[in-house]
């Protein structure tokens, strides 16, 4: 089975570009690689309802089976009054999605995956918790603490979230694990410091709370985006990807076609 990852589309970000050319690329990107199955880890669009119908769309067109795990946009507040909250609760119900649902390939393989949250541990040390809750630093602000309103505070979340993929790979502890989050999982894929604004707004890319799970379990393959790098590490036999397509300011080219081949990754599992 050949398996393909890619991340951080933002399909309502190109200045010129809609949603659909997106749509029809990626879908020739698919085709063309031979993809069997498809994971998207996060950051399809800044509306949930766009991103979960691109979702759909793609499904129709490809007959092959697609799972994403929602980003940080993908949890943006709604102008009908739509909360973060909401918009997770509307995730978890779609059979695509990993939040609750624990894919199984075959007798040897699984995909478990989770959006993951920041901790703040990938700040530079300089830097108080206090002051990295605000999120604001240089004139800039953290989108997240505009547009998402979670009830708790992020180091909280993230430890949720690792205790939710904890569990969820206690019930597969027979079969090799790809686990896709879109938060950054690994400190070797943050934004390499000293750096003026990411010393301080790394804090928002990664956790360290999954550190023990890849201890613990037999995970294969990790997968995330948020960083819009296109990065792959291999390490202590697990081999850490990050597919992202990212801005359009951030493409070595004009041409998305080329943009989404180069970003989507594929391997081979049996």
């Amino acid at each position: 089975m050949r398996i393909g990852a890619i991340s951080d589309l933002h399909i309502d970000r190109h200045p010129k570009l809609k949603s659909n050319v997106y749509l029809e690329t990626l879908i020739k990107v698919v085709q063309h690689r031979e993809i069997d199955l498809l994971l998207i880890a996060g950051d399809i669009s800044n509306y949930f309802r766009d991103s979960y119908q691109f979702i759909k769309d793609l499904k129709t067109a490809l007959h092959i089976p697609i799972l994403f795990v929602p980003g940080n946009h993908d949890y943006w507040k709604a102008e009908d009054g739509t909360t973060s909250q909401d918009i997770y609760d509307f995730y978890r119900t779609k059979p695509e999605c990993l939040l609750d649902h624990p894919y199984v390939i075959n007798d040897n393989w699984a995909i478990v995956g989770h959006t993951a949250w920041y901790d703040y541990s990938y700040a530079d040390k300089k830097f108080e918790e206090t002051r990295l809750k605000k999120g604001k630093y240089y004139g800039a602000t953290w989108q997240d603490k505009v547009k998402i309103d979670w009830d708790e505070d992020d180091t909280i979340l993230s430890k949720k979230a690792a205790k939710h993929v904890k569990q969820a790979l206690e019930q597969l502890q027979d079969k090799q694990i790809i686990l896709m989050t879109h938060i950054v999982t690994h400190s070797k894929f943050v934004v390499p410091t000293p750096h003026r604004i990411f010393d301080f707004f790394n804090a928002f890319i990664g956790t360290s709370d999954f550190d023990r799970l890849y201890q613990q379990f037999p995970i294969k393959y990790s997968i995330m985006g948020h960083v819009h790098f296109r990065k792959s590490l291999v390490e202590n036999n697990i081999t850490f990807l990050c597919p992202c397509l990212g801005y359009k300011r951030e493409w070595r080219t004009a041409d998305i076609y080329s943009e989404m081949n180069h970003a989507l990754i594929d391997f081979v599992i049996e």
